[in-house]
């Protein structure tokens, strides 16, 4: 698929950050013209991703996060988000809905559940001790 525009986001992995994060990512995806309920997919599933870092991968600590959307033609919205933390040792485990590594009893073990239902295509890679990886599509509209 050929790229009609993108954009590279790098921040400190700091809850306050979270929302500069979804807010930003929208504004760009206001290009391809999303609906309300589009927008509100993209919000959530951003926010997902970019909690998983703050909470997960770097556990308190000090790191960076970094996203990077592209325009793609067929209104397809590509996000890419990824950090150099923890790493997750079971992908596939960790996808499971219900299953976190938080010690904390706030979480509910939901981000990919709600990632993979808000957009078309999710995708995880990750190696321990090296960082984590979240791609995900949604096509906007119809696809013009």
């Amino acid at each position: 698929m050929k790229v009609m525009n993108e954009f590279e986001l790098k921040f400190r992995a700091k809850s306050e950050n979270e929302s500069f994060a979804r807010t930003t990512v929208c504004a760009f995806a206001a290009q391809l013209d999303p609906n309300i309920s589009e927008i509100s997919d993209i919000r959530t599933a951003v926010s997902e991703a970019v909690t998983n870092c703050i909470v997960h991968a770097y556990k308190n600590g000090e790191g960076t996060v970094v996203i990077n959307v592209k325009l793609l033609d067929g209104n397809m919205l590509y996000i890419k988000v990824r950090d150099k933390g923890c790493g997750i040792a079971d992908v596939q485990k960790a996808m499971e809905p219900m299953y976190t590594t938080a010690e904390s009893d706030e979480r509910a073990g939901l981000g990919f559940a709600v990632m993979e239902n808000f957009m078309d295509k999710l995708a995880v890679t990750s190696k321990p001790g090296k960082g984590t990886t979240v791609t995900m599509r949604k096509r906007i509209g119809n696809g013009k």
